[in-house]
């Protein structure tokens, strides 16, 4: 905390042991700070408990019409959205979810997308829809979004929120270095389909740093999208991710699910239609014998391990609306919902909630008391789900996010504990700030103790947002979390921690 970087900047800690049941350290425990993503602690949390770790969810797709003897269906196809955040290419053989450390949503140097075929969960809709003996649909494909409303983007990366989430959408687009200087980079772009082309003005060039961005994003005929990639890469630069943030979700749904039928060799005959189709009407054909195909997830458990290894923002901002539409059915403002839901689970927990502000699932706009934080660890290190949600955590110097923190320490793999950063621009100084930079969890200590603990760095000015810079934050709060291993002194004095009240 002495050291030169943070000289101008705010601390809030504190540990607290399980075993005993007391405070070991405490500094500004009762202060508001900026917790960045480790709000996505509270916000998995609360779905855990609220929805079950088993909860699963249910993607159907539905005929709106009638079959005939040969195979035509007389209607359209009617996919429901269930708010699943995974029908993507994470999903395994044996049911679990695959993550990359650096996640694709954020486009960091090293990230890349899951490996495999991102549309792998929409080709086995399809492939169910041509096993029931359709082998045309008169009418066109239509993706019902209405679980939630469709549209805001999340705070982190800016991409949209939807109940329908076809590899976290985005498109993944890899780009290369040509054979000779003045070439065009390679593009590869996945998934392919027609919902957007992309034209490629990036060149290559003998030296320097890449630099990429997207111009001309426009909408085109028939629902779909046009794209320009700009940017230099040099000879030799390692291959660069570019994520394409899908404008629309559900209407790229429907046109990967229209591919994918016809690959599976359903022809759809009927042009899209422009405007919001009238789901109210159709939702008198979402019955089981009109169902054509259905996607059960992985549990819950599952997509609680992408987003608190990865810090995955979408999944995590969909939470809130996902309580508040499976559980307050009817509701005109879903996340809105989720957040009394949320509220009313942590006043019956004893927690203090005027040590709390949040206004999304990911972390973008919230404040906590490190105090408040503890609290709410020590509430779930009760629940029955808890092993689920300790296994879900970054792991100190082996996977997700602290994958490359403290690597070496005595502490590498007895820290289980979510990061969070959140910065912005310095236009004086041409660097940044780092507004936010915390770290929250267990540490496992070498004695055998189990200590929960909350972490916070607040305002440290940096000269850049470089990986090195950032770094240097992260290494600190590792550093906090990692001292914790092996400096734990059992002691006397146990007594449960109260919330401080106001009175």
């Amino acid at each position: 905390m002495s050291r030169p970087l943070f000289r101008h900047s705010r601390f809030g800690i504190e540990f607290y042991s399980l075993d005993e049941s007391r405070v070991l350290y405490a500094r500004s425990p009762q202060e508001l700070f900026i917790p960045g993503s480790t709000t996505k602690i509270l916000t998995v949390g609360t779905a855990l408990e609220l929805l079950g770790p088993d909860f699963r969810f249910h993607t159907r797709i539905y005929r709106a019409g009638e079959v005939g003897a040969d195979g035509v269906l007389h209607g359209d196809l009617v996919m429901v959205a269930a708010g699943d955040p995974n029908l993507s290419g994470r999903i395994q053989p044996d049911g679990s979810l695959a993550f990359q450390d650096e996640d694709h949503s954020y486009g960091f140097a090293r990230a890349r997308p899951v490996p495999g075929d991102p549309l792998l969960v929409i080709r086995e809709l399809a492939r169910q829809v041509a096993a029931k003996g359709i082998r045309r649909v008169d009418g066109t494909v239509r993706v019902d979004a209405t679980l939630f409303t469709e549209g805001p983007r999340e705070l982190g990366t800016g991409v949209v929120i939807s109940p329908i989430v076809v590899n976290d959408n985005l498109i993944d687009v890899t780009v290369a270095p040509g054979q000779r200087e003045g070439d065009p980079a390679t593009l590869i772009i996945a998934p392919q389909s027609r919902y957007v082309a992309i034209a490629n003005q990036v060149k290559t060039v003998a030296r320097g740093a890449t630099e990429l961005e997207w111009a001309n994003d426009s909408a085109a005929a028939g629902g779909s999208r046009s794209a320009t990639l700009t940017g230099t890469i040099a000879l030799g630069a390692s291959p660069k991710l570019q994520v394409y943030h899908v404008p629309v979700p559900s209407r790229f749904a429907e046109v990967v699910l229209t591919e994918a039928l016809q690959d599976a060799g359903v022809q759809v005959t009927s042009p899209y239609v422009a405007g919001a189709a009238q789901f109210g009407q159709l939702q008198r054909f979402y019955t089981p014998d009109r169902e054509m195909a259905e996607h059960v997830s992985p549990p819950l458990r599952e997509a609680a391990k992408v987003i608190l290894k990865v810090s995955q923002n979408l999944h995590a901002s969909m939470l809130p609306y996902i309580v508040g539409a499976y559980l307050k059915k009817g509701s005109t403002d879903a996340p809105q919902a989720g957040f009394d839901l949320e509220r009313a689970m942590l006043d019956r927990a004893g927690l203090d909630l005027t040590a709390a502000v949040q206004n999304d699932g990911a972390g973008g706009a919230a404040l906590f008391a490190p105090d408040f934080v503890i609290h709410f660890l020590v509430h779930l290190s009760k629940q029955q789900f808890f092993p689920d949600f300790l296994k879900s955590l970054p792991v100190l110097g082996q996977d997700g996010t602290l994958a490359e923190i403290q690597v070496h320490s005595p502490a590498a793999g007895h820290v289980f504990a979510k990061t969070g950063t959140h910065g912005g621009p310095n236009a004086l100084s041409g660097g940044g700030v780092i507004n936010g930079k915390g770290l929250a969890g267990f540490v496992d200590t070498q004695d055998g103790h189990r200590l929960a603990f909350a972490a916070y760095i607040n305002f440290v000015p940096i000269s850049s947002f470089s990986e090195e810079e950032l770094n240097k934050v992260g290494q600190a709060m590792g550093e906090i979390a990692a001292a914790a291993y092996d400096g734990f002194i059992a002691a006397g004095g146990a007594q449960d921690p109260k919330p401080a009240r106001p009175k």
